[in-house]
């Protein structure tokens, strides 16, 4: 394992490579924004057969925490991402969004990157408006008392109280992770998460994007996306199989794949099935020069 700090636009941001297998490395890009690297350490042992490297995007985790709100943009973050590869040398790359991070990707790959073999866009939103319907939709799933409580808090603006937390709690148990107990390792330690730039960015909650990203689509642009493609979600997912699939299709032989026992978080919700999915399809990817 290696540890260090990379130079960026507006500060240092800590990234961790583990594994030095011959396989073209692999680059996790994490949920947020304003998340950490940290619950994705399932995927080491992906490291068994390449090089994994994971970040703490600036503002968060590990990395320095400028007190700037200029740099909470989506550009800078493509920047950061450029400058990431650049300081590795990574000009060969796998890519792996998740959530946000599917955000970033996919911006990311518009700008037409050379080197990336493969983009994997796991519980993707990409689309604002859409992911705040299908929250609306999954939303009217739980008992009454727990929407009225959501809908009240976010209206009256009161998205810090305990009674709107128990309430989330409800929800994120249905759709972003429905596993009971998560080894501690895999949690983010206390205070790695950073709010600023999630509420200046998304909002203050799933359901009502109010950030910058509030207007983000960019299906009418995912035809452009010319390379081997795999996008996953979870049955129960935010990122719901209905949507995940319309993006799918909107690339040209993307692959598409459902972890059924999960919601949002399926690497750790089913962490062999997903490294399995991961592993197979880079795989074939270098082998097969698949689409």
């Amino acid at each position: 394992m290696t540890e260090g700090y990379i130079q960026v636009t507006g500060g240092r941001v800590f990234y961790k490579k583990i594994g030095d297998g011959s396989g073209v490395p692999l680059l996790i890009l994490h949920g947020g924004p304003g998340s950490t690297h940290h619950t994705y350490k399932p995927l080491e042992l992906l490291g068994e057969e390449r090089p994994v490297i994971f970040y703490d995007q600036l503002g968060s985790g590990g990395s320095d925490r400028p007190d700037d709100l200029s740099l909470w943009t989506l550009d800078r973050f493509i920047d950061e991402l450029s400058e990431i590869r650049q300081a590795l040398g990574l000009e060969q790359v796998h890519l792996l969004g998740h959530s946000w991070g599917t955000m970033l990707a996919a911006s990311y790959m518009l700008t037409k990157p050379k080197g990336v073999k493969s983009v994997i866009f796991s519980s993707p939103c990409l689309s604002a408006l859409q992911w705040a319907e299908d929250q609306k939709a999954n939303l009217k799933t739980l008992p009454v008392e727990t929407q009225e409580v959501i809908m009240r808090c976010e209206k009256e603006g009161t998205t810090d109280s305990k009674e709107y937390r128990e309430a989330v709690k409800a929800f994120n148990n249905q759709f972003v992770c429905r596993k009971e107990e998560i080894p501690k390792e895999w949690k983010a330690p206390k205070g790695a998460f950073n709010p600023v730039i999630y509420e200046t960015m998304w909002g203050t909650s799933e359901f009502n994007p109010t950030g910058s990203l509030k207007e983000y689509d960019v299906t009418p642009r995912l035809s452009e996306l010319h390379l081997p493609v795999l996008f996953t979600c979870g049955y129960y997912d935010e990122a719901t199989p209905k949507t995940t699939k319309g993006y799918a299709d909107l690339v040209e032989e993307a692959q598409f794949h459902v972890f059924k026992e999960s919601a949002h978080m399926p690497y750790m919700e089913e962490p062999e099935e997903y490294r399995q999915v991961i592993r197979q399809f880079l795989k074939s990817v270098e082998t097969d020069g698949i689409r």
